[in-house]
């Protein structure tokens, strides 16, 4: 797909389902994190993948993390919560691992971390592949933090799930432009 097609073209798409993208696929999407915006090129960042029965142990993961904030959550939220990491066949943790560095502070790490995040969305749909980044509670929860391995100053910067399009994506919504972009 052409680039500015694919760009101008992207949307989230929650549903996702079986097979798993292939490893061609994957080995592009992954590759595109490499070359996100990265002052001084410190590479802050590191992924983990999550497939096949590690899904499951991830479920589990948030499932033992939320009893410990909320030890008497009802059985359907736990269910709920217990099937997030099941709605696609592979997901990315995508991880801040900040570097000391004199002129490139934290904050500046995450974004580029970000940058990489969206260079793999961007990846996938050139690809055909269904994607959507995902946060909430999870993503800043000490307890799945540790369970994934975070050290020190590391951040979870967001889940990205993988997988084959179900069903129809949404229509992109063109927005007017000079809203955003003014003289100054």
């Amino acid at each position: 797909m052409d680039a500015i097609k694919a760009l101008l073209s992207r949307v989230s798409v929650s549903r996702l389902a079986e097979p798993a993208p292939d490893e061609e696929s994957l080995r592009n999407i992954y590759r595109s994190a490499m070359r996100a915006a990265d002052h001084a090129l410190l590479r802050p960042w590191r992924f983990l993948i999550i497939r096949d029965l590690s899904r499951q142990r991830l479920a589990e993961l948030f499932v033992a993390a939320s009893l410990k904030e909320e030890p008497d959550l009802p059985i359907e939220k736990l269910e709920s919560i217990r099937s997030k990491p099941l709605r696609a066949p592979v997901i990315v943790v995508a991880i801040c691992s900040p570097k000391a560095h004199p002129k490139v502070p934290q904050h500046e790490q995450e974004l580029a971390t970000g940058a990489a995040v969206q260079n793999m969305l961007n990846a996938a749909h050139a690809q055909g592949v269904g994607a959507i980044w995902r946060t909430g509670p999870m993503a800043e929860n000490p307890e799945v933090m540790q369970g994934l391995g975070l050290t020190g100053a590391e951040k979870i910067i967001g889940f990205l799930y993988l997988g084959q399009i179900v069903g129809e994506t949404r229509a992109v919504r063109e927005l007017p432009i000079d809203d955003y972009f003014v003289p100054w």
